[in-house]
């Protein structure tokens, strides 16, 4: 798998592009003292890893063929409080879904996502604790 970056007419702001041509605009600006909204490298990561944890639970769910209206994902990170720069202690996603699935097969599907077919978060440090939970509403 690769991916390519190509820096746009700022410099912070960024397009990805995969092998298969799909692109992700990124944008550092605002994190990095810029007047443009952005996003720092540790906003990126929990992205990714809501991201990667989210596509496989839709996928899951859609096959077993549950109603799920909409999906939603809080990815919220703990780092040390010291003042220095650290790495993440902690990262919690909560899953927020509307509709009338299984609840039984909607806590499989998050379990399995997040801690079997997330590659983001089996990708980070083992140190690093991914948790999970999730609400439903009709």
């Amino acid at each position: 798998m690769k991916i390519s970056l190509e820096r746009k007419n700022d410099h912070l702001l960024f397009e990805g592009k995969s092998e298969t041509g799909n692109t992700v605009t990124i944008d550092g600006s605002l994190a990095n003292g810029g007047d443009d909204a952005g996003m720092s490298p540790m906003e990126l990561l929990l992205t990714a890893v809501a991201a990667c944890a989210s596509f496989d639970v839709s996928l899951i769910l859609k096959k077993q063929r549950q109603d799920v209206k909409s999906l939603k994902v809080d990815a919220r990170g703990t780092r040390a409080e010291d003042g220095q720069v650290k790495p993440f202690k902690t990262i919690h996603l909560h899953f927020k879904l509307t509709g009338t699935p299984d609840e039984s097969k909607v806590a499989r599907a998050v379990e399995l996502a997040v801690e079997k077919y997330c590659s983001v978060a089996s990708s980070l440090d083992p140190q690093i604790k991914v948790t999970h939970d999730f609400s439903i509403e009709n």
